[in-house]
């Protein structure tokens, strides 16, 4: 059976389908983020309460993911991708037009689960249909469309609001979401490797909850969570310290501190070669212990070297997202779609856990409360990436330039 090959049309025809979708999927789940100073002014409640807009939508599609992935096995890989960002883009439409907080929030739920259909879907398309060297290159370039996506949608989302206010800002980005949900559909080559399956739920829970058996997944799931944790917990609170003094920034200036996603564009795809080159455990602990330089950096009251820090932890975050995201492809031998799935659902269960809980910490410590949790969650995550490296080493016995 042929698989895609680096450097062919049909890896291109991949790359930009499944960079077009994960632009719809990010933007469209991170629009809201620079928006949660507007929504605890209009509706008056308080930082953390705002951002209940942002993690419940998280939440809703942690938990959709274990069903989304499931489902793919059984109506196919492209069809469930593409209802997920036409169903995804009109709730955005449908969200500008909500009156109060409430129907915002069951709107961000519902987009939540709509949503989950494209990102563990996708990482098993790549897993099952590019070559395995070209796999960490493929799946980089697929998380840089993730990261301009999640930057696109936020300095839309600022512009727009500063201008017209947010409720057209969510109009907008749905109508944008749309026009790329069609690039994807048109572009995406067909699944070649994939074998549907019979619906039977026993069987599709048994080998659900039969990936925590496979050796190390489960620690890539805990560092998942862990760094999406920290992720989040720096982009909910950053508006809310540029926005007062001295800073006082409008909300198109916070907006656009969002182009240092541009580096998370880079890093993904540079960083994931360096991973096939030099493996997957030493250039994911680099990109860890770059993300928690970065996260200290940003406690300098100097704009620019706050921006500064933002970039290089941005720069670590995406990197590392990349090399686990591809890791969990080569470690689940079977069903990989489900693993995906539950690595997504730790990943983005940390982001909803954590994007809440480090509001209180920041209540009560301003900005330093927010770094010194990240930067614990930060060394969390690299005790696991040492055990992990153990794990497989243990298991494999292959070399470790290979393997970890």
């Amino acid at each position: 059976m042929t698989y895609i090959k680096r450097g062919t049309s049909e890896f291109k025809k991949v790359n930009i389908a499944l960079f077009a979708g994960g632009f719809c999927t990010f933007a469209l789940l991170w629009g809201t983020q620079p928006l949660l100073p507007e929504f605890a002014e209009e509706f008056h409640i308080s930082p953390a309460s705002s951002s209940i807009s942002q993690t419940s939508t998280t939440v809703a599609l942690a938990i959709s993911l274990l069903i989304a992935g499931s489902l793919s096995e059984i109506f196919g890989r492209k069809t469930v991708m593409f209802i997920s960002l036409v169903a995804s883009s009109i709730l955005s439409v449908i969200t500008g037009f909500v009156p109060n907080f409430g129907l915002l929030i069951l709107c961000r739920i519902l987009q939540g689960i709509t949503l989950a259909g494209l990102p563990a879907v996708a990482m098993a398309y790549l897993g099952e249909e590019i070559e395995k060297k070209s796999l960490g290159m493929a799946m980089g370039l697929y998380i840089s469309g993730n990261s301009i996506g999640g930057m696109a949608g936020r300095i839309i989302n600022g512009i727009l609001t500063d201008y017209f206010g947010w409720h057209i800002a969510l109009i907008g980005i749905g109508i944008v979401s749309l026009l790329a949900t069609i690039i994807f559909w048109l572009v995406l080559p067909p699944s070649t490797h994939f074998k549907p399956r019979t619906f039977r739920m026993k069987h599709l829970v048994i080998t659900l909850f039969s990936q925590f058996k496979a050796p190390g997944l489960i620690y890539l799931f805990f560092i998942g969570f862990l760094l999406q944790a920290g992720f989040v917990s720096l982009y909910n609170y950053i508006g809310f310290e540029l926005i007062k003094p001295p800073y006082s920034l409008s909300q198109t200036l916070i907006g656009f501190i969002f182009v240092v996603y541009i580096v998370g564009t880079f890093s993904s795809t540079w960083m994931g070669m360096l991973a096939d080159q030099y493996g997957k455990r030493k250039i994911l602990q680099l990109s860890i212990i770059i993300l928690l330089i970065g996260v200290c950096i940003t406690l300098n009251l100097n704009i620019w070297l706050k921006i500064f820090g933002l970039a290089i932890f941005t720069f670590g975050f995406f990197a590392g997202h990349s090399i686990a995201s591809s890791w969990v492809g080569e470690l689940a031998a079977n069903n990989r779609a489900q693993a995906a799935s539950l690595y997504l659902f730790s990943y983005y269960s940390g982001g909803s856990v954590m994007g809440t809980a480090t509001g209180v910490f920041y209540d009560h410590f301003d900005w330093l409360g927010v770094v010194a949790m990240i930067a614990v969650l930060s060394l969390i995550s690299l005790l696991f990436l040492n055990r992990l490296g153990t794990v497989t080493k243990e298991k494999f016995k292959f070399s470790p330039h290979k393997i970890y």
